[in-house]
Formats: structure tokens, C-alpha cells, sequence
């Protein structure tokens, strides 16, 4: 947003130098991102009077000019304008000055042989817009030339300065001169002198042109105003073409001026349609209810004011004549419908589209405008007819234009509820004031001063004041929290005082944070490395679960993924490429899912074990030594062991992910824990990925859980044992399916009270073995707290445990 200090002048009383102004206003949240001294494009240009013009003798193309600067003396200037003759008033650049618009300094020098001191400077050489070629001729710009010698600025309209200020989402005002100078007032406690506005013009109510415009209108407004005795030719006064130039439009004729005037004035985008060429287009009569809204067509033509030619889709919202399409709304009007020369009659836009509408529309079509970017972060829905009555006066002031009635659809505007604002919860909020003798907290004038200062309207009552927001600040102050906000921005963040609780008490991480941060530990220990990708991904026609949003930015950020396993093999993807020997990597974050019409966000702890990860090679003479399935589950039970968690895996073979024979579900304390496996061949195949590629999904909440319960979060102590152990082996043959962890399980709880510990030594098959069957062999240590084991009291306990496996899984005993 580009702000004119001459136009703010003329809306609030400016009594702060230009820097401290640009100060306040980015320490009030207004960032000045440049300050444009419009009077240094013609420092050092003065006015001048050509008194002789000759032929150079060396050049057709260039004259000899002797030129008047009021010094006594004629400059001899070397020029190449076509348009340079006798008895004209240009202006001058002397010698020493600098054109910053060309990047150009003035220097004494010889063209062609003949000595010129100075330069004859056109428009656009001076930074401003020219419509023609040539030198700038005073006469045909201003009826009343300044005298000789005299700065060309004032004249030119470069005596002003432009901030250029960073407006955010969250302050659509900021997008209008009105909107600045009520903050100027509100910082400074300057004076406003804002444009009296007709808040509730006259108006009748119309029905737009299809039922689809009535539902796309809903929560907004559309108005028209006929307008006739329109001269379309005719051009703006000099003053509104310099407000224009300085904002950054360019003036095009005077109904089309004026209406980027009100929107730069009060922030109301408007639109003018030429009734004529409209009725041309659609061969009928247009009126009011002859307008509609909606959706374009695919490959719909469109032909925009700014020449282009654009294919539309149907996420374009279009305003359309008789269902032909006349603007992309809130975006640009059609070239065959625009304001012309021609123009007798116009029909005066004035709307509310919707900001995802429009912004919707611009992403479609890969265009962007002033009217746009204003809808875009809302509107003020009251200032909608109030900023076309103030068009329509301008008009009728400087360009003789009547009024022919305005319609207007939408519902009607709602009577402003009043936010409550209440004393104790400001100083709970901000706490005591910085004073030069003690601290106090905001005095209520204070709070009153800032508030009015806004436009707001208060109403005391015991607890506080009821308030009334003005209309273009009522979309960011809708709640307490961003009045209370607002007034501490005014009175300056800086001066607060601390505000700490009382008593101070120390703070601490939770049991989940600390299990979730020593989990993070050792996952790196295991030399994994944490890595974070967007919870937003693109749509897949493989996945159509996933859950779209409702206005995204990107088609590759437009769904909330469902898993994080398809973002990290990417990772490894661009590792591998990388010339990396391969990937380790984990990540913690949230996934999500669409169950009976809620949301569903869990977090997961998902990763990659990719290729291999070591620091030698001496020991495999240099080869490569790919991980094997158990080697890579083994870097996981490192994880669990040190969290002292028993998991139990399952094999799976319904997971298109993961290889139908390595992969396996994970479970703790009988409940599923995740899936862990190697990549499905096709998938590493498609992917140009190592087969030794591993993946892991888990279940954060029931790893935390299962971590701090307090038999393992809590050290247990225990005597180091002081009586040898007694160990003994046991080899079964049982079916394929039966897995090592159930025979553990089966194990320890027929091995009470003396079975310390059971490990699986070997698993065999084949030979002479059924296909069918298997035989696994375990390791089962034994051992007495207070004395030495016998093989009378070890006996009987290891034959519970052989009867056990015999009963439960039917197994063959071996030994």
C-alpha cells in the first residue's frame, strides 16, 4: 500500500516529521518497507525557456538549443526531442543533478563535437508517466509556468512523499488511505477530517438473474446504481491523476479514476459497466435483475480489461449479463463491457464477495489486482453502499454524471452487537504500567482515549465499557482479547511492566514430555535422525481417503495426510540420488482420518531404515553389506529395551506396503502398537529403492502410555544375586504359524517363580522336518533369591514348563 503524505494530510493533521511517522506506524504493526522522497526525482531540475533552437552541424537527429534558466547566462543544451522548438518552457536538469529515474547524472560534455551543459528532461525521465515522446512542455501541463530558474517539482507534482506499508491479513483498513489516518489519529491523537459518507443511501431491492447467484450472495452484497449523462471521454481533474500516479494506477478516464479513487480512499473496490456495450453483448435490455453470479464453465472465454484472454474453470466465480460473462468477480471486468470513449450510460458495481470466492478465482487463473488483494482480506460489508454513494458524488461533482436510482441484493446489514471490555480482565491481560514513580495499571481515561481514538463507541457500565467497533475494524475486533490488544498497541507494548505470576513456582516437563523427548533420544542413539515434513500433501487417486481442505494455497498442499511413510521415502529417494550410502530417519507428527464426519488427528512415530549407515567398511572389504530384516528390527528393540517395553510381533500379509513375508504387526501390553516391515518389492521397484528399505509406523500415545507406568518409568532396586544361576535348553517342533513370542510368553508363566530370563537360540526348518513345521529352540535361565538350585527343584518347574507347550501349542518335545 502506497500512502501519499500530501493526500494523509488533507484526512488527519500530520505534525511528525516523515521518519517518525514511519516509526509509529511500524512499531503499530504498519511496516514501512520504503520511504519514496518524490521531490529527489527532480532535485536539481529547474524551469527553463528555450530562446534559440538550431540544427546540430554534426547530426540530423539532435538541435542546438540556447536555454533561459534565470542566471543571466543561456545554457547551451545538446537535444534529441522531436518535439523541441522555439519559445517553449521545458524543464532543465542542471549539471551536477541526478536523475534517479534513469539512473542518471548530469555532466558537462560534448555530443558530436558541440559543447552541452545540461539536459532537457521529458516525463518519464523525471519518474512520472508520459503518453507521448518528446521533452515535457510546461505550457501544455499547467496554465501558470513558474518563473525562470525556479524548481520544476511543485509544478510536476513532486513535492510529496509515499510510504510504502506492508499491510497483513489481519488488517483489511490498512488497505485505504481512511484506514491509515485513523491510525495516524489513534498514534499521534491528531485530528481526522475524513470525507462525510452516506452510510444508509436509498435503495431498492432486485433478485438476481439465477437461483445459483442467490446462494453465492449469501452472507454478502450486491448493489448497482445507474448512472447516465456519462462523457466517457472525458479526462480526471490534475489533482485526482496525481493522487492515482502516487498510490501507483494509472489514470485511464475520469469514471474509471474516480472509482480506483474510492477504493483507495475507503478500501471498497468498485466496478463500472458500460449499459450500451452490454446491451450490444447480450442483444437485450440490461437492468438490475439482467445480473448474476456463477461459476464458470470450463474453457469459458474470457476477455479481461487488461487485454489478456483467459480459458476458464469452474473454480472461477464469474458476474455474468444475461448468464454472459461480464467480470471475474472481485478480480477484473471484460474488456467488451469496460468504460470507453463511447460510453453514454453505466450501471455502478458495488459488492461483497466472498474472500475465499475470490481468492479461489485468482489462484484459477494466475491473476492478482488491487481489487482483488482487498477482497481477498475482507471487507466491511456496511461501507459497500456507503463507498458507491461517495463515487456517485464525486461524479456528479467533477463530471456532471446523474443518478438514476441504485438496487441492491443481500440481507440486510445487521445492527452492531456490542463487545464487552471489561476492566480487570485488561490488567490481568497486561499487567501494571512502566511509571517514572511506581507501577499502576491502565487508567480508564487511557483505555477511553485509545479506544476513541479508533472510531469506537463506548458505553461505561460497572465492570467496564460495552463497545461498538466502527465498521472497518469489525472483522479483527470481534472479541475482548483483540480490544485489550489494540490498546496496548496503541499505548506501546514497551511500556508494560512484567506481569509474572504470584507466586513464582517452578515449572517442569510433564511424564509424557520427558518419555516422548528420552524416546527422541534414543531413536537417534539407534542413529536414526529426526526429520519434520508438511502435514499437507496433494491429492492421490490411490488414497481417497485423504481429507481435502477448503481453500488451499497449492494443489500439492490442498490434503491432510494420512500417513508420514510416502513424504520419507522421498527423502530417501533424493538421499540415494544424493550419492548418500543410505538414509536412517524417524519423525514424530500427526496423521489424519475421516471417521462419521469428525476429524480424526493421531500421532504417530513413523520412519525409514534405508540401505545401510556405518562408519567402516574394512570389515566386508568394501562392499556394500545390506541390512537383513531382523538386523533392521533390531535397531527398533534397542528403542523399546531402553524404555523397558516388551513387544510382541505377529506377521501380517494384507499391508500393500510392506513384503506379504517381512513385515510384522507390533504389540505392547496386548494392544496394537504398529506395523513394521520391509518395502513391498513393486514399491521399491517404482521407486528406485534398495529392497533392504524399512518401514515403521507406530502409535506415539500408546508407546507414551506403556513407558510411564510406573512399574517401568519408576527404577525398581533390586539385590545383585549372590547364588549362581542354573541354565537349561529346550527345543519344540510346532507349526510354521506358531511364533517364538507366544512360546516366550507360554514360557515365563509356566516358569514361575524361578525362571529369570528366556531367550529364543535357534529356529530350524526343512530337513527332516514336515513342510509344515518348524522347531525352536530356547534358552531358560533359573535362579533361587536365597540359595543354590538343585536339579530336585529345577525339574519339576521345567517339566511344568515342557507340559505347557505340549498342552497349549501341541508341540513335539525334542529335549
Amino acid at each position: 500500500m502506497r500512502v501519499s503524505l500530501s493526500w494523509l494530510q488533507d484526512l488527519v493533521q500530520l505534525n511528525e516529521t516523515v521518519e517518525n511517522l514511519a516509526e509509529g506506524l511500524s512499531m503499530a504493526g504498519f511496516e514501512v518497507e520504503a520511504i519514496d522522497d518524490l521531490a529527489s526525482r527532480a532535485d536539481g531540475v529547474v524551469v527553463g525557456l528555450v530562446k534559440d533552437h538550431q540544427p546540430h552541424p554534426n547530426a540530423d537527429k539532435l538541435s542546438v538549443c540556447q536555454v533561459d534558466v534565470g542566471s543571466g547566462e543561456c545554457l547551451q543544451i545538446v537535444c534529441g526531442a522531436p518535439n523541441v522548438r522555439l519559445g517553449i518552457h521545458v524543464p532543465v536538469a542542471m549539471v551536477g543533478a541526478t536523475l534517479p529515474a534513469v539512473g542518471i547524472k548530469i555532466k558537462a560534455s560534448e555530443l558530436r563535437g558541440v559543447p552541452s551543459q545540461g539536459m532537457i528532461c521529458s516525463l518519464s525521465e523525471l519518474g512520472l508517466e508520459s503518453n507521448g515522446d518528446g521533452i515535457a512542455i510546461l505550457e501544455e501541463i499547467a496554465e501558470n509556468v513558474p518563473e525562470l530558474g525556479q524548481p520544476v517539482a511543485p509544478l510536476l507534482g513532486l513535492d510529496d512523499t509515499v510510504l510504502e506499508l506492508a499491510i497483513t491479513a489481519n488488517r483489511p483498513d490498512g488497505m485505504s488511505m481512511v484506514g491509515i489516518a485513523r491510525e495516524v489519529a489513534a498514534l499521534t491523537g491528531a485530528i481526522l477530517q475524513l470525507p462525510q459518507l452516506d452510510m444508509a443511501p436509498i435503495h431498492k431491492s432486485f433478485r438476481p438473474d439465477s437461483t445459483s447467484s442467490v446462494s453465492m450472495l449469501k452472507g454478502g452484497l450486491y448493489g448497482l446504481t445507474a448512472l447516465e449523462n456519462v462523457d466517457g471521454g472525458l479526462t480526471s481533474p490534475a489533482w485526482l491523476k496525481q493522487r492515482l500516479e502516487r498510490s501507483g494506477l494509472k489514470s485511464v478516464n475520469g469514471v474509471v479514476d474516480i472509482t480506483n479513487l474510492v477504493m483507495l480512499e475507503q478500501g471498497q473496490p468498485l466496478h463500472a459497466f458500460d449499459i450500451d456495450a452490454l446491451e450490444l453483448i447480450t442483444g437485450q435490455t440490461v437492468s438490475a435483475e439482467s445480473f448474476g453470479l456463477r461459476q464458470a464453465r470450463n474453457n469459458e472465454v474470457f476477455n479481461g480489461l487488461d487485454g489478456n484472454q483467459l480459458a476458464l474453470n469452474e473454480n472461477c466465480q464469474i458476474v455474468t449479463c444475461h448468464d454472459i460473462p461480464i467480470a471475474l468477480a472481485g478480480v477484473i471486468g471484460s474488456a467488451e463491457s469496460g468504460v470507453s470513449a463511447k460510453t453514454r450510460r453505466i450501471w455502478l458495481e458495488s459488492a461483497m464477495f466472498t474472500p475465499t470466492a475470490v481468492r479461489t478465482t485468482c489462484r484459477a487463473v494466475g491473476l492478482r489486482t488491487d481489487a482483488s488483494s482487498r477482497f481477498e482480506k475482507g471487507l466491511p460489508v456496511e461501507m459497500t453502499l456507503a463507498s458507491a454513494r461517495r463515487a456517485v458524488t464525486l461524479m456528479e461533482e467533477h463530471l456532471g454524471i446523474k443518478s438514476n436510482g441504485c438496487w441492491v441484493y443481500g440481507e440486510p446489514l445487521k445492527t452492531a452487537e456490542p463487545v464487552k471490555l471489561r476492566r480487570e480482565a485488561i490488567h490481568r491481560l497486561l499487567g501494571p504500567i512502566a511509571d517514572e514513580n511506581d507501577n499502576r495499571y491502565l487508567e480508564d481515561d487511557i483505555v477511553e482515549t485509545s479506544l476513541l481514538a479508533l472510531g469506537c463507541e463506548l458505553s461505561p457500565y460497572n465492570e467496564g465499557w460495552l463497545v461498538i467497533v466502527p465498521p472497518s475494524r469489525r472483522r479483527d475486533l470481534s472479541r475482548e482479547v483483540d480490544l485489550i490488544e489494540e490498546v496496548s498497541r496503541l499505548v506501546g507494548f514497551d511500556r508494560f511492566e512484567a506481569n509474572l505470576p504470584d507466586p513464582l513456582e517452578p515449572g517442569g516437563l510433564t511424564t509424557a514430555q520427558t518419555a516422548e523427548r528420552r524416546l527422541r533420544q534414543m531413536l537417534c542413539g539407534a542413529g536414526l535422525q529426526e526429520v519434520t515434513t508438511l502435514s499437507l500433501v496433494g491429492a492421490d487417486s490411490d488414497e481417497p481417503q485423504r481429507i481435502a481442505i477448503s481453500n488451499p494455497l497449492l494443489a500439492e498442499t490442498s490434503h491432510l495426510r494420512t500417513n508420514l511413510w510416502e513424504e520419507h521415502l522421498r527423502i530417501c529417494q533424493r538421499n540415494l540420488q544424493s550419492s548418500q550410502p543410505g538414509c536412517w530417519l524417524y519423525e514424530i507428527g500427526n496423521v489424519y482420518t475421516f471417521t462419521d464426519e469428525l476429524i480424526n488427528q493421531r500421532a504417530v512415530l513413523a520412519g525409514v531404515i534405508c540401505a545401510e549407515r556405518r562408519f567402516e567398511r574394512w570389515s566386508t572389504s568394501g562392499k556394500i553389506k545390506s541390512m537383513t530384516y531382523h538386523q533392521a528390527r533390531g535397531q527398533l528393540s534397542q528403542v523399546f529395551q531402553g524404555l523397558k517395553l516388551d513387544i510382541n510381533d505377529r506377521p501380517i500379509k494384507d499391508n500393500p506396503s510392506l513384503h506379504p513375508g517381512r513385515s510384522a504387526e507390533l504389540f505392547v501390553e496386548g494392544k496394537l502398537l504398529g506395523d513394521f516391515g520391509q518395502l513391498h518389492p513393486e514399491l521399491s521397484e517404482r521407486l528406485d529403492l534398495p529392497e533392504a528399505t524399512y518401514l515403521f509406523a507406530l502409535d506415539l500415545q500408546c508407546i507414551i502410555q506403556a513407558s510411564t507406568r510406573s512399574n517401568r518409568w519408576n527404577p525398581i532396586f533390586r539385590p545383585f544375586p549372590t547364588v549362581p544361576a542354573m541354565e537349561l535348553d529346550l527345543a519344540v517342533i510346532v507349526s510354521k504359524e506358531c511364533s517364538c513370542s507366544d512360546l516366550i510368553q507360554a514360557i515365563k508363566k509356566a516358569g514361575k517363580p524361578l525362571l529369570e530370563h528366556v531367550e529364543l537360540i535357534d529356529r530350524f526348518e526343512g530337513g527332516q522336518l514336515d513342510h509344515d513345521s518348524c522347531s525352536q529352540a530356547f534358552r531358560l535361565r533359573y535362579r533361587s533369591k536365597d540359595s543354590t538350585l538343585s536339579e530336585d527343584r529345577v525339574n519339576p518347574i521345567h517339566e511344568k514348563v515342557r507340559q505347557a507347550l505340549v498342552k497349549q501349542f501341541s508341540a513335539e518335545l525334542r529335549s
